[in-house]
């Protein structure tokens, strides 16, 4: 028994529960601070990694390649505030383990899991974003939804392979006091390059690749022309937008599309933000357990053992927020999910409301669909008559077939009956209408009148 209190002492902490046995961790004001952190942290994490999944998996323009991306991302997060974060409030109350043999190895399972897997997700989106900036024609191809599912599917089943070692590396203990915990039953020697290779593969490849690609992503946005400029062919353009499922800009003088421009450098910079956050929050845990492998006596504060935790907890919270912050889209998606209102139907409601009352208030739209109601009911000709221009304006008249007609939302919008069968008091006030139109008409000189029909 005493050589695996040692054994659990002299390795590296776990994620979720110190492997010390400092009474400080006891203290009143250890658990209160540590609990109230922990909560508050996971609390929001769950709740906002939560929200990011369903607004991607409910909203249809929401579902791009790099939010599939980001989805995984959410779920990994999920995994890690639930296996990490909760067990180490009930430690920090309860002092003990209280899940057993088979959860001490489910749970540090899924904790490695988690983070591997956001690691994975992390690089994947990186890469992702390099290949619809700096290679738009391959993007066309490569950044699919469909790809990035197979993705991400081949990262969890490697990652979940991987993390299998963690079955045979932990293990109940019992302290010398007679708490219960659950730490590592291998010693420091083989634990070493068990944790070096997940330190290498999960932390300093997947961030030195993203220097390197938000690099060359950086020189494409801010320093070279995009391909889409005037020299480049319209296939091109029309590929890149495509790719990065951002729409295209109209009208732009310079030949780079504003809010493409604009919209891309967005999403590129609150994925910077994210790999960022990554690095700096991962660093004090990643430090202490590298230190910790090699020096003879491992330092195991409990208040700088708090702190790091609370890190890779406050990281896989953040994201949420970094997004809501950052992100146009995802704050009105954030924010339709919270009212329960899908934002696409209310839109189309909302702009087919606007067009018809605008259509309503125009005199222009009354004069020309009151016009069109009375000359398609009568049968008489004094549209062609209206739209005729006097001799002193120096016109001619235009052809009857080239008379513009309402469209059927315009004439319900103006009041004008569609069909034979309208009603009487309709068919008096389009009347009236066209005897006010022919009025005003009538005043103005040489015959021309002052709102022509578009």
């Amino acid at each position: 028994m005493a050589e695996n209190v040692s054994s659990m002492s002299d390795t590296p902490t776990n994620v979720s529960l110190a492997s010390s046995v400092d009474l400080i961790s006891q203290s009143l004001e250890y658990k209160t601070i540590s609990v109230f952190l922990v909560l508050l942290v996971c609390t929001v994490g769950i709740v906002g990694n939560i929200m990011v999944v369903l607004v991607v998996l409910t909203t249809r323009h929401m579902r791009t390649p790099t939010n599939c991306y980001l989805v995984s991302l959410a779920v990994a997060d999920l995994m890690v505030l639930v296996a990490a974060g909760l067990p180490n409030i009930s430690d920090s109350l309860t002092g003990t383990w209280v899940y057993g043999h088979a959860g001490c190895q489910g749970i540090t399972y899924l904790q490695y899991l988690g983070i591997n897997v956001s690691s994975c997700s992390i690089t994947a989106f990186t890469v992702e974003r390099y290949i619809a900036i700096c290679h738009p024609m391959k993007a066309q191809t490569v950044c699919t939804v469909s790809r990035a599912k197979r993705i991400i599917a081949g990262v969890w089943v490697f990652t979940c392979i991987y993390c299998m070692v963690w079955f045979f590396l932990v293990d109940i203990q019992m302290n010398p006091d007679g708490r219960v915990q659950c730490g590592y039953r291998v010693s420091r020697d083989l634990y070493l390059p068990i944790y070096l290779i997940d330190f290498a593969i999960f932390y300093v490849i997947p961030l030195l690749l993203a220097i390197v690609l938000y690099g060359l992503i950086a020189r494409i946005l801010y320093l070279s022309p995009l391909p889409n400029a005037p020299g480049c062919s319209a296939a091109t353009a029309t590929t890149l937008r495509r790719s990065c499922k951002e729409p295209a800009s109209n009208g732009n003088k310079g030949g780079r599309p504003k809010s493409t421009l604009s919209s891309r450098k967005q999403v590129t910079k609150m994925l910077a933000v994210v790999v960022i956050l990554f690095a700096l929050l991962w660093m004090p845990y990643r430090t202490l357990v590298l230190i910790n492998s090699f020096v003879s006596t491992p330092y195991l504060d409990a208040w700088f053992l708090l702190f790091c935790r609370t890190c890779i907890y406050a990281n896989s919270a953040i994201n949420p927020v970094v997004y809501n912050l950052m992100s146009q889209k995802f704050r009105s998606a954030f924010r339709d999910l919270y009212r329960c209102k899908h934002h696409d139907g209310h839109s189309r409601s909302f702009s087919l409301l606007q067009s018809g009352y605008s259509m309503g208030r125009d005199p222009r739209s009354n004069v020309s669909c009151a016009s069109a109601g009375l000359a398609k009911s009568n049968g008489t000709r004094e549209m062609g008559r209206k739209v005729t221009l006097g001799p002193a304006a120096g016109r001619t008249s235009p052809e009857p077939s080239s008379v513009t007609q309402c469209t059927d939302t315009e004439e319900k919008a103006c009041g004008a009956p569609s069909d034979p069968t309208a009603p009487e008091a309709q068919a008096e006030a389009l009347r009236e209408g066209q005897g006010r139109a022919v009025a005003r008409q009538s005043q103005e000189k040489d015959g021309v009148i002052s709102h022509s029909v578009v």
